[in-house]
């Protein structure tokens, strides 16, 4: 064994520092070749798979700045000859400007009701226990397994028929759409927040209610702010799923004669492709895609760290 001689004469072996293996110590513990070789696959995977993801987005924003003889002729290159920014206007004039603001107008009310209703009744069923508590959970969860299209009919024929006892509900509406959007994300919420819910430490709430706070100010004022990382998580699921919906707005919101037309942005991008007819405005259609599609992509961008807290906050705990 080699020596390593000291500043005083004295000899010690030669040993390499805790925590820090050398030789084959050190290659076994990095993997060797073969960690080497699945690190670069993995690595390779994920390049692959990151291209896949950004192509097709750079190339609609990319399309939205041609011109129409460009995106027919040239559809798959990326870079157009002049930017072609008046797509932009042109596609906003056409109806997208209305599209936004409706889309907008439900949007914030359908999620500020589906996270308050979805996390009080979470909090209720996981932080009680009373009769019937695991009945109302699997309720809850069973509408995760009903698709919507099942439900068309019925919710077609009650929306029409509860026109006639509420004016305020019924086809073209956007009460209706708000009231369906909340029934329809609701059980994923309830889901998503109850199991949160259960990682909170219940005697921060105990201890509130103990300085005289009663149970709805110990949930509005400790228990509530505690999940914030989560409300933040399942706030961005909906307010994506929402966004996206093409199914139930185009189901409820139908056209009412002596009424203004309401439409989200997924119907209006639909009705800007259908009302081209002969003429082709491929180029405002992609402007239009690219409208829609950049608010959702600056949301998710700016919340992303609080999204993979709030998906990691029950593991970590």
């Amino acid at each position: 064994m080699s020596t390593v001689t000291h500043t005083s004469g004295q000899k010690r072996p030669d040993v390499a520092p805790p925590g820090r293996p050398t030789g084959r110590r050190a290659e076994a513990a990095g993997g060797g070749i073969g960690g080497r070789i699945f690190n670069g696959f993995s690595h390779l995977f994920l390049a692959v798979w990151a291209i896949m993801v950004i192509y097709p987005l750079l190339w609609v924003v990319m399309s939205a700045l041609k011109t129409d003889s460009e995106v027919i002729r040239e559809p798959l290159s990326l870079f157009p000859k002049s930017l072609q920014w008046d797509n932009f206007a042109r596609a906003w004039t056409a109806g997208i400007d209305s599209f936004f603001l409706d889309t907008l107008l439900v949007l914030v009310f359908s999620v500020t009701l589906t996270m308050l209703l979805g996390s009080m009744a979470a909090y209720a069923l996981a932080r009680y226990e009373f009769r019937g508590n695991r009945l109302i959970y699997w309720m809850f969860l069973s509408g995760l397994t009903l698709p919507v299209y099942l439900a068309a009919v019925p919710l077609f024929k009650g929306v029409y028929n509860m026109n006639v006892v509420f004016p305020l509900l019924g086809p073209n509406k956007h009460l209706t759409l708000i009231l369906v959007y909340v029934a329809w994300s609701l059980s994923f919420t309830v889901f998503f927040m109850h199991s949160f819910f259960r990682t909170l430490p219940h005697s921060i709430a105990e201890a509130a209610m103990v300085d005289g706070a009663s149970h709805t100010r110990a949930f509005f004022s400790v228990m509530l702010p505690m999940a914030k990382p989560g409300l933040i998580s399942i706030g961005i699921f909906n307010v994506l799923g929402q966004w996206n919906q093409w199914y139930l707005p185009t189901l409820l919101m139908q056209p009412v004669a002596g009424e203004p037309k309401n439409q989200v942005i997924a119907q209006g991008l639909i009705e800007l492709s259908v009302n081209q007819g002969y003429k082709s405005d491929w180029s405002g259609l992609f402007a239009g895609v690219t409208m829609a599609m950049l608010p959702v992509l600056i949301v998710y961008v700016v919340f992303q760290r609080q999204v993979q807290s709030g998906l990691t906050a029950g593991v970590g705990k």
